[in-house]
């Protein structure tokens, strides 16, 4: 990975998130961005140079806009890097199902209950 550090540290904040959730559908305009994420035009490019700077955006102009789109090898690093832990999880989750199943198995069913009668005249 190329830091993994920054990359980390670039993630960490919310807003980061939220605007690299926004990328992920599409490459957006600076202004675009904004209006998504309710933050005030310098906010927006502070943050948007902390991703650039981890590398996870990348930027191109167009004409007077400034297009703003993710770049997937960070994406991917992150993934891979991920990938023993999503294992992990997966092997638990898979067992934890199994041991479930196999008490509901164990368990005898209950009998559907009736509705109380109803004793007042309607």
């Amino acid at each position: 990975m190329s830091d993994d550090a920054s990359l980390w540290s670039a993630l960490a904040d919310p807003r980061r998130r939220a605007i690299v959730a926004l990328l992920l559908e599409r490459p957006r305009s600076v202004g675009e961005i904004v209006e998504e994420c309710g933050l005030s035009q310098p906010s927006t490019s502070k943050h948007l140079k902390v991703l650039r700077e981890a590398g996870l955006v990348r930027v191109r102009q167009d004409a007077q806009r400034r297009v703003y789109a993710l770049d997937p090898g960070p994406i991917a690093e992150l993934d891979a890097w991920l990938a023993p832990y999503r294992k992990l999880w997966n092997e638990s989750l898979d067992a934890l199902g199994r041991r479930l199943d196999a008490a509901a198995s164990d368990t005898p069913e209950e009998p559907a209950r009736k509705p109380p009668r109803r004793t007042d005249p309607p």
